[in-house]
């Protein structure tokens, strides 16, 4: 029985690894897989990679790209969630902010430097039309890091999958004020390259795996109450993200589904010209 160490965000995205670990998927296949959440995000499992304490890393693929064309030693092996992430746009409740274009030149709060809420906030600021150089961020850890920065006026805005966030807006702990999707497969599976080279056999063998789980769960009739129940979310609002989700269902990645990225992060000044050079054969296996 070979251990591998696995990273993922607590949220309604990852409940088929959670699933097919429970149900002993993986360990029918010869795979003993230790699942860890990861809080902090793609900044914190791009950590983990870097520092060994993590095996495979279940992240956002704008943040695993950039971390690996800056020289971080991992290999992206298959896209987890085809379609686009929902980032809902965060501000503090009792600060006047109440349209996109307030936040103009703000302070974000992100869990880490090079995590999706940082990397997404220049992406917002592409769009919106806005220099991406008058933004500052403000490092907090986390969702909850994110909530206390808002109410505390140490950041005016902050990017967070907007489904995960849904009840803290509920509550009134903060306002959304818009959305921005990721135009690219959100989530990505990468390795270490020093696990792909020793256990390539095996992590061919978990692909399959949670591809079938994730479809299974997506066909299953009591989806959405399953996920509500586990993330403490409602049920209307689940089977909306749901209908928008689709798990990829591909053993092989396609050089398309991560181009997008890098030429976005190079328009946006995230990589320089070097790092984008052959920028596939970095980030593939």
């Amino acid at each position: 029985m070979k251990r591998l160490k696995i990273g993922g965000v607590p949220e309604h995205f990852n409940l088929p690894w959670r699933l097919a670990i429970e149900e002993g998927k993986f360990k029918e296949a010869g795979i003993e897989l230790h699942w860890s959440d990861m809080t902090g995000g793609t900044g914190q499992m791009i950590k983990g990679l870097q520092a060994g304490t993590l095996d495979i890393a279940v992240l956002l693929t704008e943040g695993i790209t950039r971390a690996i064309l800056k020289g971080l030693d991992a290999k992206i092996i298959a896209v987890y969630v085809q379609t686009p992430l929902i980032w809902g746009v965060h501000v503090p409740v009792n600060h006047g902010i109440n349209h996109l274009n307030d936040l103009d030149a703000s302070t974000f709060a992100i869990s880490r430097e090079g995590s999706g809420s940082h990397l997404m906030s220049y992406v917002l600021a592409k769009q919106q039309g806005w220099d991406p150089t008058a933004l500052s961020f403000n490092v907090v850890g986390d969702v909850y890091g994110g909530l206390w920065a808002l109410n505390n006026d140490e950041a005016q805005g902050f990017l967070w999958e907007k489904y995960t966030t849904q009840p803290f807006v509920d509550q009134g702990k903060c306002k959304r004020v818009g959305e921005v999707l990721t135009p690219w497969p959100c989530f990505v599976i990468a390795v270490r390259t020093e696990t792909l080279q020793q256990d390539a056999a095996l992590l061919q063998a978990i692909l399959p795996i949670i591809q079938k789980r994730a479809q299974d769960l997506k066909s299953s009739p009591d989806a959405a109450e399953v996920l509500a129940w586990r993330y403490a979310l409602k049920k209307d609002e689940v089977s909306a993200w749901l209908s928008k989700t689709e798990w990829s269902n591909q053993l092989s990645i396609e050089k398309e589904d991560i181009q997008n990225v890098v030429e976005t992060l190079h328009e946006l000044h995230l990589i320089s010209d070097e790092e984008q050079t052959n920028w596939s054969d970095k980030v593939f296996q």
